[in-house]
């Protein structure tokens, strides 16, 4: 038997990159998963072939769509995840939005945006999901910030502050729920290729010196090498922690 057999997990944004990594790591590990994307066509299709993989391979997936930043969206989409599965016990709010540019020149519909995604999307969920961890009588739910906080790096204003603003809503809400035997912690991934880091345009041969150069571990980090922190936060093996904000940058910032 795995880790997290018999139990069940959603995970926002998993149609690609860091949320498929986790989604299919949790289907290994015996987990029921809900994989949720944007209601779009390309995630659509995108999170209908994690969920076949994860199927194909033994697991249990279904996909449902839903803009976490919706109130009524997030609501439905733990509906059907309790509805098929039962109730959840293990929330990785992995969904984020983000774009480049000047700070005085981002729109402010582009804030609102980043915002309502990133950090009111978080709320949204965890508090959705609360519910039924309650009636569990346990749960593990899992924020992704960034190293850009720690970093403080130029051209994505309002993703680092929203990003920022996820660790303080970590270790709040670790101290909210901590009583309920629910537990709140939040990974900091560094530079990871992923399929969204290819569309904003990083120059991958710059981003490959800059991890020789900084980071301990001297190479790029890829999904997969976030899948075994999902495991661990997600598992009775990080029974004592909460609160904590879990760094895998390969090395790059250390603490």
């Amino acid at each position: 038997m795995g880790r997290l057999e018999g139990r069940v997990a959603i995970v926002t944004g998993a149609s690609w990159g860091i949320g498929a990594a986790a989604a299919e790591a949790y289907a290994r590990e015996g987990a029921s998963v809900v994989v949720n994307n944007l209601p779009e066509d390309r995630m659509d299709t995108l999170a209908e072939s994690v969920v076949e993989r994860i199927n194909q391979s033994g697991g249990k997936a279904i996909k449902v769509p839903a803009d976490i930043s919706v109130p009524e969206e997030v609501e439905r989409l733990v509906a059907v995840a309790e509805k098929t599965f039962g109730d959840v016990s293990i929330l990785v709010a992995n969904a984020a939005y983000s774009e480049r540019g000047p700070w005085n020149e981002i729109p402010i519909e582009q804030w609102d945006r980043t915002m309502g995604v990133n950090l009111r999307g978080t709320f949204l969920c965890a508090r959705a999901v609360y519910p039924g961890m309650l009636r569990l009588g346990y749960g593990s739910i899992i924020t992704l910030t960034s190293v850009t906080v720690d970093l403080g790096m130029a051209g994505f204003l309002d993703y680092v502050s929203s990003k920022s603003g996820i660790i303080g809503l970590t270790r709040a809400l670790a101290r909210e729920v901590g009583g309920d035997a629910i537990r709140v912690n939040s990974v900091m991934p560094g530079a990871i290729r992923t399929e969204q880091e290819v569309e904003l345009n990083f120059d991958e041969r710059e981003l490959a010196l800059l991890s020789a150069e900084r980071q301990s571990i001297p190479r790029r980090g890829y999904a997969e090498d976030l899948a075994g922190t999902f495991v661990y936060l997600a598992s009775d093996d990080s029974a004592f922690v909460t609160g904590q904000v879990i760094t895998v940058d390969g090395g790059w910032i250390h603490h």
